[in-house]
């Protein structure tokens, strides 16, 4: 009742994962990342114990394809899972039961790999992975949104739309974005809604949070407020409105 995308970006090492599905707030249980450790899509009749016990594995340095046959092993109900991830070295890996619901399938390229069930057909997670791979000039955030929309417009859930989410993670314990679209009749385009509400302003504060390396942050916040402003002016001066619900008084 899903599809999925889960990659690493080649230039930078960010990990990411994309999802949608015809099921409320699918966010909640498919994505689980780690900065500089791995990402991991679980799916299907979805098992959440598969995210933090592949990350926690491959933390310890074993490799995607022998995490799989780990969390199957001990799982009685593993013929109706589904679950792909990437290390943060770029090896990969993805297991469909055999009794996911048809249509099911995945497929697994050079730091990237797709996933679904329950789906229109073979060509969503085809297109989907297509799409990402002919994007690789756009930021990984753009470059997954525009994967996911192309696997939408293959047919996607063949049950119809619900929710989406997308999740980034760069080399931190923590997100650099994380956004959802819970309950929504065209999650996918909120999602784009959403991460250019997070480019406004958002994105630019993340870059002043405290990281391992840094455990201040950022104390002085003339810079970036300076940037926000000189971007929300350049906006306005333009005629764009706010991508943001939020009422415009400009």
């Amino acid at each position: 009742m899903t599809y999925s995308i889960v990659a690493r970006d080649p230039a930078t090492g960010h990990l990411g994962v994309a999802v949608a599905s015809r099921f409320f707030a699918v966010g909640h249980a498919v994505p689980f990342l780690c900065g500089r450790v791995g990402a991991v899509a679980t799916q299907a009749f979805v098992n959440p114990t598969y995210g933090p016990d592949a990350l926690r594995l491959m933390k310890a340095g074993a490799p995607p394809d022998a995490i799989l046959p780990i969390l199957t092993a001990r799982d009685d109900g593993h013929r109706n899972r589904q679950c792909h991830l990437i290390d943060a070295a770029g090896r990969n890996a993805a297991f469909t039961g055999d009794d996911c619901v048809d249509w099911c399938g995945h497929l697994v390229a050079g730091g990237v790999s797709v996933a679904g069930n329950m789906l229109e057909g073979p060509a969503v997670i085809a297109d989907t992975l297509t799409a990402y791979r002919d994007a690789m000039d756009k930021p990984l955030a753009e470059r997954l949104l525009i994967a996911m929309q192309a696997g939408e417009d293959a047919g996607g859930d063949k049950r119809g739309r619900q929710s989406a989410c997308l999740v980034i993670y760069r080399d931190q314990d923590y997100a650099w974005l994380d956004i959802r679209a819970d309950d929504h009749a065209d999650p996918l385009s909120e999602l784009r809604r959403l991460y250019a509400v997070a480019q406004e302003r958002f994105l630019h504060v993340v870059e002043t949070m405290p990281t391992r390396e840094n455990p201040h942050g950022m104390l002085d916040r003339r810079e970036i407020d300076a940037t926000i402003a000189r971007l929300e002016a350049e906006r306005i001066a333009a005629g764009r409105p706010s991508a943001s619900h939020m009422v415009n008084k400009d």
